[in-house]
């Protein structure tokens, strides 16, 4: 019998992963640089917390955003795009409870897949020092909590620490590990920032795996097809158009301030390469078929 279930971004995510090459998700702020992750050709996006903060508030990823802000960001960049959206869900933003709530809200956005990390709260980037970490048995729970939620619903979910930073690898290993012991679909080693961290994690952790590739530190040195080599399953480039368009966006508007014309603010879409982007040839087209005719 055929199946005539619809295809759901878990799905596709699940059939990237099971092909065995590595799924890269460059990071995405907003809906537009997720539809510009599409039009590149990448197999799925990582919408990223520290980008959606900044995209947002203007302000840093400390825990700033509600899960009620970050799962109405994840559903409008489900909307936007055709390729599997992963999702940071934070620390899930309280109790069991919540995580229940947590989990059926990013079912509802149509998420491929999220991911929980083991801070306390209020959380702070991974990266940041002064990461403060809850128990890990504690945590081990709760990530089997956020599996009973999703039930057989349709979502991976991720099992992410943020132990390298805050308490080093052999803590690091053992959380992963054991997070997966609790039935996660893939684990994470978040505040990697050296090729022998990633290294550590790569021989000591088996199995579906998440990496990080963070501009500024020396693993950008590793391309995909090493961390392939190395295991990895999926790997975020989270914050490289962040940190390229605020730069690109910061050196226009010193042209523009001392020029007083945009004429040299350098390399930038033109109106029609623009609003090809956003699709506007379709709304065109829907609005010519079913507006109101003269």
């Amino acid at each position: 019998m055929t199946d005539t279930r619809p295809t759901t971004q878990a799905s596709l995510l699940r059939s990237l992963i099971a092909k065995g090459d590595i799924v890269a998700a460059p990071g995405a702020p907003d809906s537009l640089s997720a539809r510009l992750v599409e039009r590149a050709g990448f197999p799925a996006i990582y919408m990223t917390g520290f980008g959606a903060t900044a995209s947002r508030l203007g302000m840093p990823d400390i825990g700033l955003l509600s899960q009620t802000e970050m799962t109405e960001h994840a559903r409008n960049m489900v909307r936007a795009v055709n390729i599997p959206i992963i999702a940071d869900a934070d620390t899930g933003y309280g109790g069991p409870n919540n995580i229940y709530r947590t989990v059926q809200e990013y079912l509802q956005a149509g998420v491929a897949a999220i991911h929980l990390e083991d801070q306390e709260a209020p959380k702070r980037c991974g990266q940041r020092a002064g990461v403060r970490l809850i128990d890990a048995e504690a945590n081990a729970r709760r990530l089997k909590g956020a599996v009973a939620a999703r039930g057989n619903q349709d979502m991976l979910i991720i099992g992410r620490t943020d132990a390298m930073p805050a308490a080093g690898p052999e803590e690091a290993i053992r959380r992963a590990k054991m997070y997966q012991d609790a039935g996660v679909d893939l684990v994470f080693v978040d505040g990697i920032k050296t090729i022998a961290e990633i290294e550590a994690v790569a021989k000591a952790v088996e199995g579906p795996k998440v990496v990080s590739i963070v501009d500024g530190n020396e693993t950008v040195k590793l391309d995909r097809a090493t961390l392939q080599e190395m295991g990895f399953s999926v790997v975020f480039y989270a914050v490289t158009l962040l940190f390229t368009a605020s730069k690109a966006m910061e050196n226009a508007l010193v042209r523009l301030r001392d020029d007083g014309t945009p004429a040299n603010v350098g390399d930038q879409h033109n109106y029609s390469q623009f609003t090809d982007i956003v699709n506007q040839d379709f709304f065109n087209r829907f609005d010519d078929q079913y507006g109101a005719r003269s």
